[in-house]
């Protein structure tokens, strides 16, 4: 067993360059385990607003770049690699017994299971005692039942289980909004999964704080560009982690963080409201200062239920295009404002096109961070 590790934080941690229309852009890498990493152990109080007081509420706009630490519930299973049993035998022991890539080890021998450290006390404890491991594992939102024997390396003189794991990640993103009054945030637009299964992480942990924005790679057609940021202020936590979903990263946030373009809070817009034509959005591009560029919204996809890409959008601020060439990765999360309403966030770049890109609804995002959770009429 061994942990990969990815220890140079920056916004871009790998470029999607897959055959696709549009990529997400990613904000976060997978790193090893920290031992100083403080756990934020703040239990998850949303509270809940009816679907009828959306159009009293009112948010703070975000726009500044955050640091983001996170840990993972379970450990995730990200390769294989062989154990040299003998000079003439390798295997991997766990490939052969059907841990696949983007499985989630919850349990070992029926004890939960959430960091590297603990996997490889069981594995060595197992293998000196000649004996099998009941590893269980979430595949697909499926518990399995998997038996692995630990194999002795002779070049690691050491019990190994042939897989390649992870379970902690850092890295930058953008601060979508903050409900004072709730006292919660949403940020980043889309699910952050493991960079090279692409299964959502399920965070079991994690806190956000400042970032600083220290340098941009231009998009160009065909390669998304990127912000370069790293943490600053690590000691000031601005809130914990308590979900991931295809909406972004949510939690509590007890106060509003500096450097922010607009300080005031501002009514949010559902999407019946957006229209196509000019809009703002808020994003940093050199140090923490926030600034509002020009953009335009092409299209509106009408939407009933929650999905992504709501909106296509293309920027038109010729300073914006002049520092970064359009969308880059790192702008997930930018907040976007319509006639003085949050109407929604960046989330994808458009490859070929990364001047154009698409945005989530709001409202997606508020009901994922608790607020706005819409109830059914009685049907009898």
């Amino acid at each position: 067993m061994h942990q990969r590790s990815n220890t140079k934080i920056s916004l871009l941690v790998l470029i999607m360059l897959l055959l696709q229309i549009s990529v997400p852009i990613p904000s976060l890498a997978w790193f090893s385990p920290d031992s100083n990493h403080t756990e934020n152990k703040t239990a998850a109080v949303f509270q809940q607003v009816s679907s009828h007081d959306l159009s009293k509420l009112k948010v703070i706009p975000g726009g500044q770049t955050i640091g983001v630490k996170m840990k993972a519930q379970g450990i995730l299973v990200v390769g294989h690699h062989l154990v040299k049993k003998s000079e003439s035998v390798k295997l991997s022991p766990g490939k052969e017994a059907n841990l696949k890539l983007g499985d989630t080890i919850i349990k070992i021998n029926d004890k939960p299971v959430d960091s590297a450290s603990q996997l490889s006390d069981w594995v060595e404890k197992a293998g000196k005692g000649k004996q099998s491991l009941n590893i269980t594992v979430l595949r697909n939102k499926t518990s399995l039942n998997k038996v692995v024997k630990p194999v002795f390396d002779i070049e690691d003189q050491t019990y190994r289980l042939g897989i390649y794991i992870r379970n902690s990640a850092a890295g930058v993103g953008t601060l979508t909004f903050y409900a004072p009054e709730q006292k919660v945030y949403g940020a980043l637009g889309h699910v952050i999964t493991d960079m090279d299964t692409q299964v959502p992480i399920r965070v079991k942990q994690g806190q956000i704080m400042h970032s600083n924005v220290t340098s941009i790679a231009k998009s160009r057609s065909g390669i998304p560009g990127e912000k370069r940021a790293h943490f600053f202020k690590e000691s000031k936590v601005l809130g914990n982690i308590e979900s991931n979903t295809k909406f972004g990263i949510f939690g509590k946030m007890n106060e509003f963080p500096q450097y922010g373009f607009n300080q005031k809070a501002i009514p949010v817009g559902l999407s019946d409201e957006v229209e196509k034509g000019p809009a703002k959005i808020f994003t940093v591009v050199k140090g923490n200062k926030v600034e509002q560029y020009d953009i335009e919204i092409l299209h509106v996809s009408k939407q009933n239920k929650p999905a992504t890409k709501g909106m296509i959008i293309k920027i038109t601020d010729e300073k914006l295009l002049k520092e970064t060439g359009g969308i880059v990765q790192g702008m997930s999360g930018s907040p976007i404002i319509q006639n003085g309403k949050l109407i929604g966030a960046v989330t994808h770049v458009l490859v070929n096109d990364p001047a154009s890109g698409y945005g989530c609804f709001i409202e997606w995002m508020l009901q994922d961070a608790g607020i706005g959770e819409k109830s059914l009429a009685p049907t009898g």
